[in-house]
């Protein structure tokens, strides 16, 4: 498609100037290193990971709030004011209240865009981050009236970004030219810094509130920056930086317009065929990092290798982002030991406890090499792979090994959740699944015969390899069918065959060396399962089916993979479809609507089982983005 016209989505003042549609739906800008922006379109704070500069410090899981908000005030040659900012706090109260006099919020090119009018006064902010650094721009250009003489407030703190921040004396701020160093920290940059210092308390984050965690806060009041805007297109723009606060990034304006221009290649090199699909690679963008590695979901999550190899075809093959995803590959295939890919590396502890994150990985290997004919990746990969094998074959870390009697794989220990379904409370997992888990075995049916076409491609015999792929698939084929006709969750579980309906078994006709093509099941699993969002992670009826995944930390655990929908389940559903004769039109046209509903321009982690499936989880989750944009490929299914 081209690129001529701006990708938007737009709301006018009866969303802006509402906090409950305005603060339900939210904005991210990414950096490219795994911190944000982030926040809504009403500009209310609801959650204390909303900020304008939160770095990733050292990796996504690292990050730290900084730069909280800047609140603009309108002064008029009169002498009357207009304070733009909202806070809400813990009392209740809702004061300043500037969301009344926003006139539009759109997100331009990923971009988001704020317009307030206070009488013939249109004032615009437009926000960027400079992608590859923890910097960010905020650019206020005078639209319509004036003169005016515009402040903006900094408000500030330095925490960690899953954490709250209280008075307990004052705010280390040094004033250097041109603005401040917050905490030896971050720096802002502005024109006229005047110094303050004193502490806002009690900032209430309402979303908190509903999720069970404490609320409340304290930010400081830096400073303030001013400028005099005179005539229509005079800007007042600020900068904020982590890192390297000796070297000042570009000017605000030259930022947001490098930042669209990226945008717009970025999504030119895709290639999408509709404005959708668009959207979704500009989605896409905002999980890739410079590493290269992947952020699992905003704002909570940093990088885990489970989401990051489910993703790859989503976020790197279907994006035309091939070598950074052979970076990627590279990179992993390095953290292998005992056979298991390291599912986290960037918390400062490497830790190996899924029984799918190396699976996903050799199918990701798959993908790009039968998606690039890249016999270089093969090559280096190949003996990682049969590594991969024999390690399951003897036996590895969880239980995780090949059962000689019928070449299936198992998994699991007492106390952990090894699957994707891996839910703890009070250390004991809600699903653990132990045994031979239905897509685990499917992922290593796939794996084997994946393996197999590698070494094809390469010349190579692998006749153990085949051996055990001829075992593992005829053993699939006769363990896992259900009298029902559906197929179990998990055999050989502790209290024997599991046949609870779960969506796990779409992969083992989704795949691309899937071992069943049966398209009843497949046809089956679309009532108890389907939702416009997504498929439900257990049909209702189902003992221990909860169709709300709201509360406190134990009642949303309780309930994740117990009803909640899973949108990145839509991809193997659609593959399983195609793969099976089984009609697939229009299921992803709720997910198409769902990109201006909560997230803005990206899909949801979760949503609530039951109707009306309102979104939960991260607004901004990388598994989600990546299947719809890899299934919008596969059918046109939102016309």
């Amino acid at each position: 498609m081209s690129m001529t016209t701006p990708l938007r989505i737009a709301f006018g003042p009866a969303v802006c100037t509402s906090l409950a549609e305005g603060g339900d739906r939210e904005w991210l800008v990414a950096d490219g290193c795994g911190g944000y922006a982030m926040g809504t379109v009403c500009g209310l704070r609801t959650q204390r990971y909303h900020g304008l500069l939160v770095p990733g410090v050292s990796g996504p899981s690292a990050r730290r709030l900084g730069l909280v908000a800047l609140d603009p005030i309108l002064m008029m040659p009169s002498g009357a004011s207009a304070r733009l900012g909202v806070h809400e706090w813990a009392g209740g109260a809702v004061s300043p209240s500037g969301h009344t006099f926003l006139e539009s919020f759109d997100l331009n090119d990923g971009l988001p865009r704020w317009r307030w009018r206070v009488g013939d006064v249109v004032l615009e902010r437009e926000l960027a981050m400079q992608h590859g650094s923890a910097s960010v721009a905020v650019v206020h250009r005078l639209l319509a009236g004036g003169p005016v003489r515009l402040a903006l407030e900094a408000l500030v703190t330095w925490r960690d970004a899953h954490g709250e921040r209280f008075a307990n004396g004052p705010l280390p701020v040094e004033q250097v030219d041109g603005g401040a160093v917050v905490e030896g920290s971050f720096r802002l940059r502005g024109p006229s810094w005047s110094p303050a210092g004193d502490w806002y308390r009690g900032v209430h984050a309402r979303l908190e509130a509903q999720r069970g965690l404490n609320a409340d806060e304290d930010v400081w009041l830096a400073g303030r920056f001013a400028a005099d805007l005179d005539t229509v297109g005079d800007t007042l723009a600020v900068s904020a930086w982590a890192g390297d606060l000796a070297t000042e990034p570009p000017p605000s304006v030259d930022v947001v317009a490098a930042a669209r221009e990226r945008a717009r290649t970025l999504v030119a090199t895709a290639g999408p065929t509709d404005e959708v699909a668009a959207r979704l690679v500009l989605a896409a963008d905002a999980f890739v990092t410079t590493a290269p590695d992947v952020v699992a979901g905003y704002p909570w999550f940093g990088a885990w290798s489970r989401d990051t190899m489910t993703s790859y075809e989503g976020l790197f093959l279907a994006t035309g982002r091939v070598d950074e995803g052979r970076a990627l590959l590279r990179g992993y295939a390095a953290t292998v030991s005992e056979g298991m890919l390291a599912n986290t590396a960037d918390t400062g502890t490497t830790e190996y406890n899924t029984a799918d994150a190396t699976l996903w990985f050799v199918h990701a290997v798959d993908r790009h090499v039968a998606a690039t004919d890249d016999l270089d990746l093969a090559a280096g990969a190949l003996p990682v792979l049969d590594g991969v094998v024999k390690a399951h074959v003897l036996g590895t870390r969880y239980g995780i090994g090949v059962d000689p009697a019928d070449g299936l794989l198992r998994q699991g220990q007492p106390g952990y959740a090894l699957t994707w379904m891996d839910a703890r409370v009070d250390g004991l997992g809600v699903t653990p699944r132990i045994g031979k888990a239905v897509e685990i075995n499917a992922l290593w049916v796939n794996g084997l015969a994946a393996l197999l076409a590698l070494h094809a491609r390469l010349g190579s015999a692998a006749p153990d390899i085949a051996e055990l792929h001829e075992r593992a698939r005829s053993s699939f084929a006769t363990r896992f069918p259900t009298p029902g006709g559906g197929l179990y969750d998990v055999v050989d579980g502790p209290a024997g065959d599991d046949d609870t309906v779960r969506p796990n078994q779409l992969l083992a006709f989704s795949l691309p060396h899937a071992p069943l093509t049966n398209p009843d099941v497949v046809h089956a699993l679309a009532a108890p399962l389907l939702t416009p969002l997504g498929l439900r992670s257990l049909a209702p009826g189902s003992p221990g089916y909860r169709g709300q995944h709201r509360g406190g930390p134990r009642d949303r655990d309780r309930a994740y993979h117990q009803g909640t929908v899973w949108p990145w389940l839509i991809g193997p559903y659609v593959d399983a479809c195609q793969r099976t004769g089984v009609p697939a039109d229009g299921v992803l046209a709720g997910l198409a609507a769902h990109l201006a509903e909560w997230g803005l321009g990206s899909v949801s982690e979760t949503a609530d089982g039951d109707a009306p499936h309102a979104a939960t989880g991260c607004p901004f989750q990388a598994w989600s983005v990546a299947e719809l944009n890899r299934a919008i490929r596969l059918t046109a299914p939102y016309r």
